[in-house]
C-alpha cells in the first residue's frame, strides 16, 4: 500500500501540506481532488521521487513500477505508434537484444523468447494500436509523425503511453482535459480494467463517479479520506459543512440561487430519458447543496440589453475551410432560452459549428437570419491565448467598462477569484483555470443574449464549474455549448445535437444512450415483443402503401391514446403535489413555528412532508416507466414507416 505520515510539503515558502496523512490500498482506485493550487500535482511528484517532502514519512513497495503522463512532446519525427510503444522501456530493451540472442542461438535464444513472452510482447503493438483508436487516432493517424498533431492531440499520445507501460501505480493528472466525450467513456471502461493502483486527479465529478471507490480530498493543508465515489465524497463533506455554523449566512444567500437550478427540474420534460438523467442531477445537487454554498465563486450572467426571437435561423447552410465542406444543410433556430448541447467525434465539425454562429466562419452556401438584438459571447480555448499577458485583471475589464469606478470592477472580479492584489497582478503568471476565469468574467460582463461555449470547463476546478453550471441555469438568453463535462450538459441542456457524417441533427435519447452508441452496445433494433406489437408493411412511395402508412398512424395514435391520458393525469397530479409541498416547505420554515412549545404541530408538518415527498417520487417514476415506453414504441413506429 501507499502510507504518507506526517507529510510537510513546502513550495515556494508556501505550505502546500502539514501533518498530512494519507493510506491507498493496492488495487484501490482514489480520486485526488482540491482547489487549484493546493497542492495535488506536487503530490504527485512526490510519490515519482522528483521533489521531497520536508517533514514525515513515505513509503510504497520498493518494486512498484509506477506509470504517469509526460507534460511536454518534443516535435517527433517517430510515428504516434512507435512513440506510444516507445513509451514500453522493457519492450524496446528485449527488442534490442533480439539480434545477439537469435545469433547465440540455443538457451539463449529461449530465454529471450521466455522474456518476450513473458511481458506480452508479441501483442504489445497490437495493444499500442487498440489504446490510440480507443483515444481518437485511426490508422492512418497512427501513422503520421508526433510533430504533425497540435498539443492536445500530442497529450491524448502522451496518455496512450502511459497506459501502455506494465506499472503497479498509474498516476493520471487530468487525463480527460484534452479528450472528447466519445475518448472519455472509453477511457472509462479501460481504467475500470486496470489491475494496479491508480491516482487521478480530476474536476470531472461524472468521470470520477464512473472510475473510483475514494476520494482524498486535499484542504487547509491536510488530506481527507472518503470512501465511495465523488457524489458519495460531496455527501458526507456537506454533512460535515452543515456543522460549521460559519457557512451559515452565505447559505442562505445562496439558497435563492440553488433554489431557481432546482425549479428546472419541475416535470416539464417531453423525452423521459432525458427526464431521468434531470432528476439523477437533482438529487445530486440536494445532496450536496451546503458545498456549493460555501464555495468561493458566486456570479450570474446579466440580464440581456434587449432579446429577438429568433435569435439566429439558419436555412440549409453550408460551411468549410477552402474546397473542403464541413457541415452541411444546417437548419437551426435559435430561440431565447433554448439549451443546446453538441455531440459528436473530435474532427466532426462541433467547433466549426459553434465558429459559424459566432461569425467568426462565414457560410459557403445557404441563409443565416440574425435577430435585429444578437449579441453573442463566444468562448474557446484560444480566448485565454488572446489574453494580453502583461496587463491585470483589472485592467483587462476596464478597457470593456471605461465609465465604471475601479471598486464596481475590483467587486465584479472578486466574483471570480481576483480579490486583492490579484487583481493587479499579470496575467501571465496565472493558471489554465484562472485565465479561464478571466476569459469568463469577461464574456459575463458584455451582457450577451447567445452564449457560445466550447468546453468552457477545461482547466476550472469543480466549485468553478458548479458557479457556472448555476449561472447558467439562470441565463435568461440562449445556450450552445460543446463540452466533455457531463455533469455541465445534463443540468443545463435541454436538447441533444449530433454532429456527424457533415449533418446537425437531433439526437433523440439522453447522454447514456449516446454513451452506449458510442460503445457499440446500443441495440437500435426492437425488441421481439415490440415487434409483434406492429404489424409489418412493405416499403414503398405509392398510393397503396401510403394509405397503408395513414392507416397504421391513426391505430398507433389510438392504441397509445390511454398512455397519453395517463400522462397528462401524472402531470397535474405531479403539479398539485409539488403545490402541497412547497406549503408544507413554507411552514416548516417560519420561525414563529419554533418559539412555543409546538413541538407537536412541527412533528406533524414534518410527517406530512415527507409523505408527501414520497408520493411526488412514486408520480415521478411512474411517470418515466410510461413516458418511456411511450417513446421506445413511438421510435420503433417511426423507424418502420417513417
Amino acid at each position: 500500500m501507499i502510507l504518507l505520515s506526517d507529510i510537510e510539503l513546502l513550495r515556494g515558502g508556501r505550505h502546500l501540506l502539514d501533518g498530512a496523512d494519507l493510506r491507498v490500498h493496492l488495487g484501490q482506485k482514489v480520486g485526488l481532488v482540491g482547489a487549484n493550487g493546493s497542492g495535488k500535482s506536487s503530490l504527485f511528484l512526490l510519490l515519482q521521487h522528483q521533489i521531497h517532502a520536508d517533514r514525515g514519512d513515505m513509503s510504497y513497495p520498493q518494486d512498484w513500477r509506477i506509470a504517469s503522463v509526460e507534460q511536454e512532446t518534443p516535435d517527433l519525427k517517430s510515428s504516434v505508434l512507435d512513440h506510444t510503444i516507445d513509451g514500453n522501456a522493457e519492450y524496446r530493451q528485449l527488442e534490442l537484444r533480439r539480434h545477439s540472442a537469435e545469433l547465440e542461438g540455443g538457451e539463449a535464444l529461449a530465454h529471450w523468447h521466455h522474456d518476450f513472452d513473458s511481458i506480452d510482447g508479441y501483442s504489445t503493438p497490437s495493444k499500442a494500436a487498440r489504446l490510440l483508436a480507443g483515444l481518437g487516432f485511426d490508422e492512418a493517424a497512427q501513422t503520421r509523425p508526433v510533430a504533425s498533431f497540435s498539443g492536445g492531440w500530442r497529450m491524448r499520445v502522451n496518455l496512450a503511453r502511459a497506459l501502455l507501460q506494465p506499472s503497479e501505480l498509474l498516476l493520471l493528472d487530468e487525463p480527460t482535459n484534452h479528450l472528447d466525450l466519445d475518448a472519455i467513456v472509453w477511457l472509462e471502461r479501460w481504467l475500470n480494467r486496470y489491475q494496479g493502483t491508480l491516482l487521478v486527479i480530476s474536476h470531472d465529478r461524472e468521470f470520477l463517479d464512473n472510475v473510483v471507490s475514494a476520494i482524498a480530498h486535499i484542504e487547509h493543508n491536510k488530506i481527507g479520506s472518503y470512501q465511495g465515489d465523488y457524489t458519495s465524497f460531496e455527501r458526507q463533506r456537506g454533512e460535515q459543512l452543515m456543522q460549521q455554523q460559519s457557512i451559515y449566512e452565505k447559505q442562505q444567500v445562496q439558497r435563492e440561487h440553488l433554489q431557481k437550478f432546482v425549479d428546472r427540474f419541475k416535470y416539464k420534460a417531453s423525452k423521459a430519458r432525458q427526464a431521468q438523467s434531470r432528476i439523477k442531477a437533482l438529487e445530486k445537487l440536494q445532496a450536496v447543496a451546503p458545498i456549493y454554498a460555501s464555495n468561493g465563486y458566486s456570479f450570474e450572467f446579466y440580464e440581456p440589453t434587449a432579446l429577438s426571437s429568433p435569435l439566429i435561423s439558419f436555412d440549409r447552410v453550408k460551411v468549410g475551410y477552402g474546397d473542403t465542406v464541413v457541415l452541411d444543410q444546417i437548419g437551426l433556430n435559435l430561440l431565447p432560452g433554448s439549451r443546446i448541447g453538441l455531440l459528436g467525434r473530435n474532427g466532426a465539425g462541433k467547433s466549426t459549428l459553434i465558429k459559424l454562429l459566432a461569425g467568426v466562419l462565414d457560410p459557403i452556401t445557404g441563409h443565416i437570419e440574425q435577430g435585429r438584438h444578437l449579441s453573442v459571447g463566444y468562448f474557446d480555448q484560444q480566448q485565454l491565448e488572446a489574453l494580453d499577458l502583461q496587463a491585470s485583471p483589472l485592467l483587462h475589464i476596464q478597457r470593456l467598462a471605461k465609465q465604471e469606478t475601479e471598486q464596481q470592477l475590483r467587486d465584479f472580479l472578486g466574483r471570480f477569484g481576483f480579490a486583492g492584489v490579484r487583481a493587479k497582478a499579470p496575467v501571465g503568471p496565472l493558471s489554465g483555470g484562472e485565465k479561464t476565469r478571466l476569459a469568463l468574467a469577461l464574456l459575463v460582463w458584455q451582457k450577451p443574449n447567445l452564449l457560445l461555449l466550447d468546453e468552457p470547463t477545461n482547466h476550472l476546478d469543480v466549485d468553478m464549474r458548479e458557479a457556472l453550471v448555476i449561472a447558467l441555469q439562470e441565463f435568461s438568453g440562449a445556450v450552445v455549448v460543446v463540452s466533455h463535462d457531463r455533469h455541465l450538459l445534463r443540468t443545463v441542456v435541454d436538447d441533444l445535437y449530433i454532429v456527424q457524417n457533415r449533418r446537425v441533427e437531433p439526437f433523440e435519447g439522453d447522454l447514456d444512450d449516446y454513451q452506449l452508441l458510442q460503445l457499440g452496445g446500443f441495440d437500435e433494433q426492437p425488441s421481439p415483443e415490440q415487434e409483434e406489437d406492429i404489424p409489418l408493411v412493405k416499403d414503398g412511395g405509392g398510393r397503396e402503401e401510403r394509405q397503408q402508412r395513414k392507416r397504421l398512424a391513426a391505430a398507433f395514435r389510438q392504441q397509445t391514446g390511454n398512455h397519453r391520458k395517463r400522462l397528462k393525469v401524472l402531470e397535474e397530479q405531479i403539479h398539485q403535489q409539488q403545490i402541497q409541498l412547497d406549503k408544507l416547505a413554507s411552514k416548516l420554515t417560519d420561525p414563529g413555528l419554533y418559539q412555543d412549545d409546538q413541538q407537536d404541530q412541527v412533528s406533524e408538518l414534518s410527517r406530512k412532508h415527507g409523505e408527501g415527498k414520497i408520493k411526488l417520487e412514486e408520480l415521478e417514476t411512474n411517470w418515466l416507466k410510461l413516458s418511456d415506453d411511450l417513446e421506445r414504441q413511438t421510435i420503433v413506429f417511426e423507424q418502420k414507416y417513417g
